[in-house]
């Protein structure tokens, strides 16, 4: 393949980005595989993150096969694989980071403004055939919805993979309750990659590359050029501006559409993957949902083929996608991990028999009829909490879906946080865990709210999905019960004869006690992954750790809804 590394690529304010350009031998017009980020361009991926690299190639040995692997860069398409389809790699380095100089200020306008002219950019050169697609996991995944928006001409169609659209939501606030994830994962991935670090960055040792550019720059001028994200997101409790123009307008998606999410993507790589599909104002639009870790099947057999007849459909005119692909993609998770590719129309599937489970607080149990008798149980927040559980499945029975919860609760204090965690739990009591996408081991769903968050957006919410506008907080009185309705992330899962699903009623994230694992950013992975909601202020425990009544029965039927889906 030809290789041209660095090619300027000028914007409108007269900023010069770079890029490296991968594109088959010889002359010819070529579909263009577009993506914008700050990790680092120049990166490779087995020496950055040697661990998951690993990792990833034992679980699928044919990521390996036909490539050297020397161009590959973490979640990035692999150009060896790519450019003997026939497709030209652009990869190019976001503003600020890698080898691109400016200021960093990440998924604000200006990126998706830089990520637009870039579009244009390699819709317009003299070896491209004028359709860009975008493809790319997380970040790479996330600003294609934001710049799909905007609508450039020379766009054809996004493969968002493990992403999200909705910066408030889907990452940094979860129902409310702030998490350190970005700030951890900013000062790790981002500020170490700023351009700038010239000589003190990393160095592609195969090319004799500096990863963050050739100029040396101290450390105020390098503060100086990035934004102050924690401080930036303390300062924004609420959805506003701020958090408006880092997330993607749906409503002016119109650009065909393969949305890749993981069931395993709790608190970060699902909800957007959803929301995306199903809010999207794209005709010509397609969910897939799968497993394992996060940045493995993209890499895969099964994942390279997935996209390449998407792209080839949109970019080149070649196969029959449109017609081939069912609107939905499921992989049918079972407790041993193995997965059962299923078409379905659309989400949620329509066949869905939406089940109710009330809460009986005096039995620590989860019924399907309704508890006349009031019950009550008092916890401490960040202790080991409540938990409820269904009684054992006498069939097969598979959840799929959206989940949602109603509780009833009381506090001793003007505010509180919960934290819904839903389980497998199997014939012997132990529960069963899976590969998360980021996390090792996770339970099979989760949920949160801030109860000061409690006001519903009645425009948006739906019975299995409560919205809420995070707007303002309105405080609790002491003492007095509130309804309070909380979305738990979509599942899937195919709950074996004699197992139970259990929920758990926190005030802290989720912990599975296990010992030995790995760690992310500084975070022990014990269940939550690097998504804690851990900042000592706002979550002090004079506030937030003061005793929790949760209330069912009578007056209060707080319940569970489960998406239970019975055969085709």
């Amino acid at each position: 393949m030809q290789i041209e590394y660095d090619v300027p690529i000028p914007m409108s304010d007269g900023t010069i980005l770079r890029a490296n350009v991968f594109r088959p031998i010889g002359d010819g017009e070529f579909p263009v595989l577009m993506s914008y980020g700050p990790y680092g361009k120049d990166l490779p991926f087995q020496d950055a993150y040697p661990r998951q690299f690993d990792a990833m190639v034992k679980a699928h040995p044919e990521i390996a096969v036909g490539t050297t692997g020397k161009h590959q860069v973490w979640e990035l398409a692999d150009p060896e694989r790519w450019v003997p389809l026939g497709y030209a790699l652009v990869r190019v380095d976001a503003r600020g980071s890698g080898r691109s100089p400016g200021f960093i200020d990440s998924f604000a306008s200006q990126e998706t403004r830089d990520f637009y002219e870039c579009i244009e950019w390699g819709g317009t050169q003299p070896w491209s055939n004028g359709k860009v697609g975008l493809s790319g996991i997380s970040y790479y995944a996330i600003n294609q919805w934001a710049v799909a928006a905007l609508q450039p001409p020379h766009l054809a169609a996004i493969c968002p993979w493990e992403g999200m659209v909705d910066w408030y939501r889907d990452a940094n606030y979860h129902g409310g309750i702030p998490s350190s994830f970005f700030p951890r994962l900013y000062g790790v991935q981002i500020e170490t990659v700023q351009h700038g670090l010239g000589t003190r960055g990393q160095k592609n040792e195969r090319l004799g590359v500096l990863v963050s550019g050739d100029v040396d720059l101290g450390e105020d001028e390098l503060g100086a050029r990035r934004a102050d994200v924690a401080q930036e997101l303390r300062q924004h409790p609420f959805i506003d501006s701020y958090w408006r123009d880092r997330s993607a307008d749906l409503s002016k998606v119109h650009v065909p559409v393969l949305s890749a999410g993981n069931w395993g993507g709790q608190a970060l790589h699902l909800r957007g993957n959803i929301a995306g599909f199903v809010e999207s104002a794209s005709e010509q639009k397609w969910l897939e949902v799968h497993g394992e870790a996060h940045w493995t099947l993209y890499y895969s057999d099964y994942g390279v083929d997935l996209q390449r007849r998407f792209f080839d459909y949109f970019l080149k005119d070649e196969g029959d996608w449109s017609h081939e692909q069912p609107p939905v993609s499921l992989n049918i998770r079972h407790p041993d991990e193995t997965f059962e590719l299923r078409a379905e129309q659309e989400w949620p599937i329509a066949r869905t028999d939406w089940t109710t489970y009330y809460l009986d607080a005096a039995d620590n149990a989860l019924s399907l009829d309704p508890r006349p008798q009031p019950s009550e149980i008092t916890y401490e927040p960040f202790g080991p909490g409540v938990t409820l559980l269904t009684p054992a499945f006498e069939e097969a029975t598979e959840i799929t879906g959206p989940v949602a919860a109603k509780l009833f609760v009381s506090s001793e204090s003007e505010d509180t946080d919960l934290f819904l965690v839903l389980h497998l739990i199997d014939p012997d009591g132990a529960e069963v865990l899976f590969e998360g996408a980021t996390e090792p081991r996770h339970p099979l769903s989760q949920g949160w709210l801030r109860a000061s968050h409690r006001a519903l957006d009645s425009a948006r919410s739906l019975p299995y999905q409560p919205v809420h506008p995070h707007d303002a907080a309105v405080p609790l009185v002491p003492g007095e019960t509130y309804e309070l309705d909380v979305e738990i992330w979509p599942t899937c899962i195919v709950v074996p004869p004699g197992c139970r699903i259990a929920l758990s009623v926190l005030g802290r994230d989720f912990d599975h006690g296990r010992e030995g694992l790995p760690t992310a950013y500084g975070v022990e992975m014990r269940g939550s992954g690097v998504n804690v909601h851990d900042d000592p202020v706002a979550r002090s425990a004079d506030v937030y750790n003061r005793p929790v009544t949760l209330r069912s029965g009578g007056a209060h039927p707080s319940y569970l809804l489960l998406p239970v889906v019975p055969p085709a």
